[in-house]
This record gives structure tokens, sequence and C-alpha cells, in this order.
């Protein structure tokens, strides 16, 4: 497919204060570039092979966007308290109600993904119906040699129409997506969870950790954190607040609370000694609405106010 491309900054920055990978993030981190007028709000498409160039780890968070992936090689999905393997092939349903990781086990997997988002399908029927797309369905479906091939079919079928003058070619790939949907749900599912050398509790605190350090370091690129409390991290990892609280707190022996406070104030003595920022931008930029607020936290942990820490 010939495509129209623009030079875009890194949006690394942005991603962080929201927790969202966009469309935009997704072509600026895998290719660095993006279609377009993809900016604009309207219905997209398109289809990749595995492997591709430009292919790159795909790092823990959320998608604003759906992604179906056709993968052969052995491969590992994260989610907030579990991991599904697979060791031959799979087709495997992404959302944006859930943050996950990708970590590929093989050097080389081969396969295809179609990404989409939630405006290609207006008035094409309500996705979120299916049990693949919801949060608490199934995800991650073994296929055999023989359902491989032909589910590869339907992906070069998309790749064909994609690249046509086709008037109506957007609804051939809706239905051929459907065709997939309707595959994986009529098949067993793989329920196959890998018994890893950590447990759910620890697999959660090392992921809230991942989050927490993801909004550091604060600077002139990214002036502010998003995630300050644990029911934000909660939102995040698609778990509930009192879930993550009781893993923080056995895996850790800490609270969720305290964790992110220690790492707020290990932010604010770098950013007190290093930056050139006021208390006031400091204090707004790691979640105090009020300075005051903020000197009575800094002045709690260390016993003296920020101003002295700076000046010291």
């Amino acid at each position: 497919m010939k495509t129209k491309v623009i030079n875009i900054a890194s949006s690394e920055g942005k991603i962080a204060e929201t927790g969202m990978e966009t469309l935009q993030d997704f072509y600026s981190r895998k290719f660095e570039w993006i279609p377009e007028g993809l900016s604009r709000d309207i219905g997209h498409v398109n289809i990749f092979r595995l492997p591709h160039p430009a292919n790159k780890p795909v790092p823990y968070r959320r998608r604003d966007f759906f992604k179906i992936t056709l993968c052969r090689g052995s491969s590992r999905i994260h989610y907030a308290d579990k991991v599904f393997s697979f060791e031959k092939q799979a087709l495997v349903f992404s959302n944006p109600f859930i943050p996950y990781k990708w970590e590929s086990i093989d050097d080389k997997v081969l396969g295809f993904y179609v990404i989409f988002n939630t405006t290609f399908f207006n008035q094409f029927g309500n996705l979120i119906q299916y049990e693949v797309f919801q949060p608490t369905g199934t995800h991650v479906f073994e296929l055999d040699d023989t359902q491989f091939e032909l589910l590869s079919t339907i992906y070069e079928k998309m790749e064909t129409e994609l690249g046509s003058e086709y008037i109506h070619k957007y609804d051939v790939i809706k239905n051929l997506i459907y065709e997939l949907i309707h595959f994986a749900m009529k098949t067993r599912p793989s329920t196959r969870i890998e018994q890893l050398p950590i447990n759910a509790s620890q697999r959660i605190h090392w992921l809230f950790l991942e989050l927490l350090e993801r909004q550091f370091p604060i600077d002139d690129n990214h002036i502010e954190i998003k995630l300050r409390t644990a029911s934000d991290f909660a939102a995040q990892l698609n778990v509930h607040v009192n879930h993550l609280n009781r893993a923080v707190k056995e895996a850790s022996g800490n609270t969720t609370s305290t964790l992110i406070a220690e790492r707020l104030l290990q932010e604010a003595k770098i950013m007190l000694k290093q930056s050139r920022w006021n208390v006031s931008e400091i204090a707004y930029s790691l979640g105090f609405q009020e300075v005051t607020n903020f000197n009575n936290f800094f002045k709690k942990h260390t016993a003296i106010s920020p101003v002295k820490f700076r000046n010291s």
C-alpha cells in the first residue's frame, strides 16, 4: 500500500503522561513516521507482516486501537496478573481496555497483524459485544498448522483489498476481520497459563513499579505526572485497587501509597537540586495542586522544607 508520510517528533513523553499509546504513537514507535491525516478523527486500518524491518519490543501499556495478530513462533503475552504463552502459533486479540506486553521467545516470529480504530467500524456492528474484545474474555487462541495456513489466507486477502482501487474495499476488510473473530470464537480457546517462577502478586508489583518509573524523569517535554494514586495505577493495570494493594504489600512489604510517596520524594529531591524550576512548578509537576501540600509532604519525609533542601 502506498502511503504518504510526514515526519513527527518522539511521542514518548505524551505516552508517559496519558499511559495510552495512540495510533500516531504506534507508527512513531514502530516506523518513525505516521500516515498523513491520521491525526484526524477518521477510520483507520492497516495490515502488516511479521517480522518487519522496524520490529521493536512491545512495551506494557494500553492502546487506543484494536489489533488482531496471527503469529508463528514461541511468545508470551503479559497481562496484569497472568501470562499466556504459546509454543507454535496463535491468533491474539488486543483491545483498548486491557494493557499488555508482548515478549517474543523465538528470534524470528512470522505472521501478520491488522490494526484498526473504533471509528473504522462505525455503523458496521459493535465489536465490544464479542468475547474476544471484552476485558474478561479470552484473547489468545492456539492454532494447529492447518488453522494457521487458513487464517493466513484471510490476512493475504486483506492485504490485496487494501492495495486495490475497489470503492468498497474497506467493507470487504471489515467482513474479513469478522471472519477472524468468528473463527476464534468457534475454536477451543487457549486457557493454559504459563507457570512462571514468580507469583501473581510479584507480577502485579513489578508492573506497578514499571508504570510508576515510566513517569520519570520530569522535564520540559514531560512536565506533569498523571498516575498519582493507587486507584490510578489499578485502573491502568486493569485490576481492582484492593487487589493491587494486597499484591504490592505481599510482594514488597510496603503499601502502594508508600512506594508512590517514596518515588515522588526521590524525584522532588532531584528536581530541587538539578532543575531551575521553582518550588511551585515542581509541586504541580508532581501532582500537588497546592504548593502548601507539597511543602508539608516534603517536610514530613525529610524534616526540612524544599527551599532549605535546595539551598543546603
